[in-house]
């Protein structure tokens, strides 16, 4: 056998780093050439250790040994080296378990990895493609991530959680358009045919039954305030709190004819229906308008004609971060003062002509020709381009007039009389005025995805509340908080008090008032009151007149008369277009009564018309007519609240409403918990109610984002399974390549653990080159990745990244997973026989 099991045997003894070897005729059944092999051996093992040998041999015992002692029938009958010496003191044996250090593991394995560089190179590699598919995932899932939280960012700062002080509840509505209960459907038929559904009934439901919401906002900022002045539920998820009020902002400037108008786009599109439909027309349509804003509680921010708007503030009162970092300055700087304005220009740089027309760069008679252009069907070249440079805009320059400053008392009448409604009150209103500057031009950043701002001129919190403390300190002000009983601009007691006034108490009224007037007032009254055409003599009069006549007929009339309003005439149908005559021609039946009733009436005398006063017989209703429509005014139409914001008052505790900003939908639910837990302890008629369109609106959002986290994570499973096998397979086939070795290191005495451990350090030297090349890798590769995303979706602030800690993550993964991946193969190496691996080439 050539001495192997001796050798092994030798072997195995001295893993165990003993002081002394027992050899029971280690040189038995060899040979004489073998035997001199094994006592070389033994002789210079003993150089170290004390070797006690048994043969039979005298020759080797004679050549090797250094004492012998001979024994005959177990008595010694000779000893070279006979012991002479004191017996010593047996020293206390030290037990030590052997084992090889990891160090020794590590560098075992970096010596044989090391000794073929281009296959651990490619292993390495091989091992790293998993890495390198899971790292580009994450850098990719950290990309859209990122995009995603700036998109919920920059969404929700432009539909904050907005919650007023009375509102219309719209979320029937909203969710009958969009169908969200088209699921829950009541009738449930088969798809065997075509059946309709009740939209349109559900919708107008929706829209008759919607119901006003009061909130008392009062309460609900003390509330706000408190908790975002701690650490609290609200603080940690709100980015901003923003107050509104019902504050009028008089702003004017001066257009390119030098004329002052006011900077309000409204105020122009006002003008210019009043000149098509006339000024009555006009003032019912602008009502109207104010009411849907206010009713379905949508500011006049949030229409599409805004120009002034205030920005969402900081904790100095200024500019909110968040508003800067959706915002780049392309000209200036942010406001720095209450005074201070900038200009919001969209991605083109431009700004409507409206806008241009709120700046004074267009003059009102250039809009108004446009329009009535447009109207008369004139084509407009819309392909010159006009500019201003930034340094140009930047020098206008507007006026805030305060609205309790366009009070001035009449002496004549002792009453108020808004002055700014003639031109030299308005010159002296606008030259003292609070005077405002644009200092920046701001455009929407390419990063953001969309932005807070609807208007063009943006405002700060500073300048709404020096608004507030200056119309505080005006003296009418003053004089309306003082008396809240009486108009102070008539001097009259407010409605409110004749909201109960029954019949008899009007024809008290109306005697008494008749009592004490001259025959010269009762001969006017008598003649107003019998200037009112009855209703039914208008009606049967425009039947009459109408009765015949076809849409052409009115169509032909109208036209000849009025050529501009072919086209909008041409446009309405019949029932529209006949109500229209109608309303018309009432006021002209009604104008032509009164205008032959006086004529006839001029001819008595004012006794005889006084006396027909006193003689005629008045009803209830010719009593509730003189008293609404005749006698001179007992109380004020107006009311205390209204005279308030007439003069521009706002308590700053008293916020018309308030808009939570929030980054992420996660953190809009924890702001909505935290409103239903303040619900639940204020009394009901002061709980908040709000209707949350984003809610709607973007309810799929949360689902497709959930959505896309569950294939990446389904990616990255599969690229670590793979990942593991392949390290796996790899590592079985090294041990295969390396069965000798293992053979070589159980001879001298390598435990199974030992061998486990040279292979598992390999494979940590393995992982971690595969987890540094797949960073590297990774990394490299989010270059290209970037900029084939930009090309194909437009949007640059999309980047592949990965983080660092997600790197060394991998890395740590990476070797973990070739540890996880080595460890039956390591076993398979550990368990491996001895002898067998000995013999295997």
């Amino acid at each position: 056998s050539g001495g192997q099991m001796q050798r092994v045997a030798i072997a195995r003894a001295l893993v165990n780093d003993p002081d002394i070897l027992l050899a029971d005729e280690p040189t038995g059944a060899l040979d004489s050439e073998t035997s001199v092999q094994i006592m070389e051996i033994l002789k210079e093992i003993s150089k170290d250790k004390l070797i006690i040998m048994v043969t039979h041999n005298p020759e080797l015992a004679d050549s090797y040994a250094s004492r012998i002692i001979r024994l005959k029938d177990g008595l010694i009958t000779g000893d070279t080296m006979p012991y002479s010496a004191q017996d010593d003191e047996a020293a206390e044996p030290v037990q030590r378990k052997t084992a090889m250090s990891y160090i020794t593991a590590l560098s075992l394995s970096l010596n044989n990895l090391m000794t073929k560089k281009g296959r651990t190179i490619l292993t390495a590699f091989a091992g790293s493609i998993g890495i390198i598919g899971i790292a580009l995932i994450l850098s990719i899932s950290t990309g859209v991530n990122n995009y995603i939280d700036r998109v919920q960012e920059d969404t929700l700062s432009s539909y904050p959680i907005s919650i007023q002080a009375e509102s219309v509840d719209m979320s029937s509505l909203m969710t009958t358009l969009m169908g969200i209960n088209s699921e829950n459907a009541e009738n449930k038929h088969d798809k065997d045919a075509v059946y309709g559904n009740t939209i349109m009934y559900e919708m107008m439901n929706a829209m008759t039954s919607a119901e006003i919401q009061e909130n008392n906002v009062t309460d609900l900022k003390v509330f706000l305030d408190e908790q975002m002045s701690k650490d609290s539920k609200l603080s940690q998820n709100a980015t901003n709190i923003q107050y509104t009020y019902n504050l009028p902002m008089n702003l004017y400037t001066k257009d390119a004819d030098g004329k002052i108008v006011k900077s309000d786009v409204m105020s122009l599109m006002s003008k210019m229906r009043a000149g098509v439909i006339g000024d009555e027309a006009e003032q019912s349509v602008n009502q109207s308008m104010n009411n849907m804003f206010s009713s379905s509680g949508m500011s006049s921010t949030q229409s599409q004609f805004v120009v002034w708007q205030e920005m969402l503030p900081g904790d100095d009162g200024l500019i909110s971060p968040m508003l800067q970092n959706q915002y780049d300055v392309l000209y200036g700087s942010w406001p720095k003062n209450y005074d201070e304005v900038v200009l919001i220009v969209d991605e083109n740089n431009e700004v409507s002509d409206m806008v241009l027309y709120a700046l004074g760069l267009k003059s009102s008679n250039d809009m108004l020709s446009a329009m009535t252009g447009y109207m008369s069907g004139e084509e407009v070249d819309t392909t010159k381009l006009e500019s201003w440079s930034y340094a140009d805009v930047c020098k206008k320059t507007f006026s805030l007039i305060l609205p309790a400053d366009c009070w001035q008392k009449d002496p004549e009448t002792g009453k108020y009389k808004d002055i700014s409604s003639d031109e030299l009150g308005l010159k002296t209103l606008y030259a003292n005025g609070i005077e405002l500057k644009i200092v920046g031009v701001v455009r929407q950043s390419a990063d953001a995805v969309t932005g807070m701002m609807n208007g063009a001129i943006g405002y700060t919190n500073a300048l709404t509340k020096y608004v507030v403390e200056q119309t505080a300190q005006k003296e009418l002000v003053k004089q309306q908080l003082d008396d809240a009983q009486h108009d102070v601009f008539t001097g009259l007691p407010f409605k409110e008090n004749d909201k109960a006034l029954s019949s008899d108490d009007i024809k008290k009224a109306v005697e008494d008032y008749c009592a004490g007037i001259d025959q010269a007032k009762k001969a006017e009254l008598y003649v107003a009151y019998m200037s009112l055409a009855p209703d039914s003599y208008v009606s049967s009069m425009i039947d009459e007149k109408l009765d015949g006549v076809s849409r052409e007929d009115i169509e032909k009339q109208v036209v000849e008369s009025y050529p501009e309003y072919a086209d909008m005439l041409s446009a309405m149908d019949d029932d529209t277009l006949f109500s229209y005559m109608r309303e018309m021609m009432t006021e002209q039946i009604k104008n032509a009564y009164a205008d032959e009733v006086k004529k006839q009436m001029s001819q008595l005398s004012t006794a005889s018309l006084a006396e027909a006063f006193d003689n005629c017989y008045l009803t209830d209703a010719g009593y509730r007519l003189i008293y609404d429509e005749l006698m001179p005014e007992t109380f004020s139409d107006s009311s205390y609240e209204k005279n308030l914001r007439t003069l521009g008052y706002v308590d700053l505790d008293s916020p018309s409403g308030v808009n939570i900003y929030v980054a992420t939908f996660a953190a809009k639910d924890a702001v909505a918990e935290v409103i239903e837990d303040y619900n639940s302890t204020v009394d009901p008629e002061d709980q908040i109610n709000y209707t949350d369109y984003v809610a709607l609106i973007m309810s799929s959002v949360t689902t497709i984002i959930d959505v896309i986290s569950y294939v990446l994570i389904a990616f990255v499973a599969i690229s670590l399974v793979v990942s593991s096998i392949m390290i796996g397979i790899i590592t079985y086939i090294s041990v295969l390549e390396r069965t000798k070795e293992i053979g070589i290191l159980r001879a001298i005495g390598a435990s199974k653990k030992d061998i486990s451990s040279v292979f598992n350090a390999e494979t940590v030297i393995v992982g971690f080159g595969a987890g540094l090349i797949g960073i590297l890798a990774t990394i490299l590769l989010c270059i290209p990745i970037n900029a084939v995303v930009h090309h194909l979706t437009g949007i640059y602030s999309i980047n592949a990244v990965l983080p660092p800690l997600a790197a060394i993550a991998l890395i740590a993964i990476s070797m973990l997973l070739t540890v996880v991946a080595g460890l039956i193969p390591s076993r398979v190496a550990a368990n491996k026989d001895p002898v067998v691996a000995l013999r295997t080439e």
